[in-house]
């Protein structure tokens, strides 16, 4: 296992060997376009998560009860390219010692990482981003070129919900090659209308399921490297995981760039609790 320095998330008392679930962040922020930040979401969403009472209302679970871990952060290479094969090794440990890998972040490059290390059948992102771009700056390792290096890993189904921001070319290819659900369409059909048709589809396959900061509306958690308006809230992620997280074989929180007065980690930090307590209560 990759040697990671430790500022552990509240609750995650379980030793490594008896976890079902175990979280580690990414601080890397290399190749951001706007505002650099994302590098110390991790530790805000950790720091963040000692605000909360153990008890779980909605499951009925004490966090503390749930046999999860953290890692603390990977010591990350400069090199996008380096730095997606790292995330790959220890999330490819993680899962095959039978774990469920929930990682922390940082920029949304290290998702590429994470999917290539579990080839799912499905990936599922909430995004105001397409992230379709085949490079960007110079680099096909670019938080702008996530989805498309998913799809080129040969994950077929990808959904994307959320999304209000992209070139014509990108938005093309959503329209031909994803699920595309924006940002207009959720608030016009309801979350649970756009989450009942994913959930129809998606039946017995894996997930991998991911959630960029940036999702929500800028105006509500603004502690984002690229933030969009008009996005989705707080509520409708929540249920995103609670609705697909049970389903999910691995999530992660990605871009929480701290420079607000707290709200983006909070959220975060309330969302990684959810996740974690939703895949839980439903594999009893």
């Amino acid at each position: 296992m990759h040697e990671l320095a430790h500022l552990h998330f509240a609750d995650a008392e379980t030793s490594y060997a008896d976890a079902r679930y175990v979280l580690f962040g990414v601080p890397y922020d290399g190749t951001t376009s706007f505002r650099p930040g994302a590098r110390f979401g991790p530790r805000a969403i950790r720091e963040a998560s000692f605000n909360f009472e153990s008890y779980d209302p909605s499951t009925g679970l004490d966090l503390y009860e749930i046999p999860f871990t953290d890692l603390g952060d990977l010591g990350v290479l400069k090199v996008p390219e380096d730095l997606v094969g790292q995330v790959a090794d220890v999330t490819g440990e993680i899962v095959g010692d039978g774990k469920v890998p929930v990682m922390l972040g940082g920029e949304h490059t290290a998702t590429i990482g994470a999917v290539s290390a579990m080839k799912p059948d499905v990936y599922v992102v909430c995004d105001a981003h397409l992230d379709l771009r085949d490079e960007l700056d110079g680099t096909p390792y670019s938080h702008g070129c996530v989805t498309r290096r998913i799809l080129d890993l040969g994950v077929d189904d990808v959904v994307i919900i959320g999304a209000r921001s992209g070139d014509r070319e990108q938005f093309e290819i959503a329209e031909e090659r994803t699920r595309l659900y924006t940002a207009d369409a959720v608030r016009e059909r309801g979350i649970g209308a756009v989450l009942a048709e994913i959930l129809k589809e998606i039946r017995r396959q894996t997930i991998y399921l991911s959630i960029d900061a940036d999702a929500i509306d800028c105006c509500l958690t603004p502690g984002l490297g690229t933030p969009e308006p008009f996005g989705l809230t707080p509520l409708d992620v929540r249920e995103v995981v609670r609705t697909l997280g049970p389903h999910a074989a691995g999530f992660d929180y990605m871009e929480v760039a701290p420079f607000d007065a707290g709200q983006t980690a909070m959220v975060a930090a309330q969302v990684v609790r959810e996740f974690i307590a939703r895949h839980r209560i439903a594999a009893r």
